[in-house]
């Protein structure tokens, strides 16, 4: 089969290439895949700043069941579904744990739903880990991405006093239609603030750990900036007071990733997410978009369509 397969390569990460068509074991369906979303964690892994460099990508999948799973879990064969594979979906074909599958209604169509996993996984999960947000005031670093576009619209809708910060105004226009109060500087967003989602990384997670007030937390879930944040500690006795500072992986949970996936679907469904897709293109030019990501030239999510 097709595949785009990793190059060793700073300038060209991936190329198309032939790979063996996968075979699905006992809990697992084989999806043909129509479309992936490209994720950051992906291409750092790809230039070996992540673990991981060397292995096949491709972790947010949509497309068609051609082999229901032999165990009788999971969806039918013919089956339109959504999937988060730990890797290998950029690809024609791609065999997924049943577990980390949810079956598409007619009204969610594949592209938008190719959009869903990583970044509304990670937007679900962080949210439930920041708690009960009615009447919190909440601020967005890095807003623009795919995972700021989730939090804001889920977080809003929850009850919260949502700031959103985002490098210029055209990127944070969505954001402020979700209901969002949009700034494009740490200086300019206010405060104190009740949780701080913070993915920015250097000196920027300083900044907005110094914007919390009492008691307050500030959960880390990414560093899209590249550089590492630095933190002094002896700087809490003249900032926030008691405040907490935690790391967040939205691998860590114990709901399997299909109930999360199902629940991201059917907000979808309701009209009450909408998967924001910057970036729309033939996996051909899956090379030249994953430069274009990591230089934060796209906003939101990149979807990319397998050719048939």
């Amino acid at each position: 089969m097709k595949a785009l397969l990793p190059t060793g390569d700073p300038a060209t990460l991936v190329a198309p290439g032939e790979a063996e068509e996968p075979r699905s074991g006992p809990g697992q369906a084989l999806v043909k895949v129509e479309a992936f979303s490209v994720n950051r964690g992906e291409i750092l892994r790809l230039h070996g700043a992540l673990p991981g460099v060397g292995m096949r990508p491709g972790k947010d999948i949509a497309g068609l069941v051609v082999q229901a799973a032999a165990d009788g879990s999971g969806p039918r064969t013919g089956q339109r579904v959504v999937a988060h594979p730990p890797g290998g979906g950029w690809a024609e074909y791609a065999a997924v744990d049943t577990d980390r599958i949810a079956v598409l209604p007619d009204t969610v169509p594949t592209l938008t739903a190719a959009a869903l996993p990583l970044a509304g996984l990670t937007a679900l999960r962080l949210l439930r880990t920041a708690g009960s947000l009615a009447g919190r005031s909440l601020l967005v670093t890095g807003a623009s991405g795919g995972v700021g576009h989730y939090v804001t619209e889920l977080a809003v809708a929850a009850g919260a006093d949502v700031t959103a910060v985002t490098a210029t105004a055209p990127r944070g226009r969505r954001l402020a239609e979700f209901g969002a109060t949009v700034v494009h500087d740490l200086a300019d967003a206010g405060g104190p603030f009740d949780t701080v989602l913070e993915s920015v990384g250097g000196p920027t997670t300083a900044r907005a750990l110094a914007l919390l007030r009492p008691r307050g937390q500030l959960i880390w879930f990414g560093q899209a900036s590249g550089e590492p944040a630095a933190l002094d500690f002896f700087a809490f006795f003249g900032g926030p007071v008691s405040a907490t500072l935690r790391h967040f992986s939205y691998e860590d949970f114990p709901e399997p990733y299909a109930a999360d996936l199902a629940l991201l679907v059917r907000l979808v469904a309701a009209g009450r997410l909408h998967p924001e897709i910057g970036h729309l293109a033939d996996w051909s030019s899956t090379p030249s978009v994953l430069t274009a990501l990591l230089n934060r030239a796209i906003p939101a999510n990149a979807v990319l369509k397998v050719a048939a």
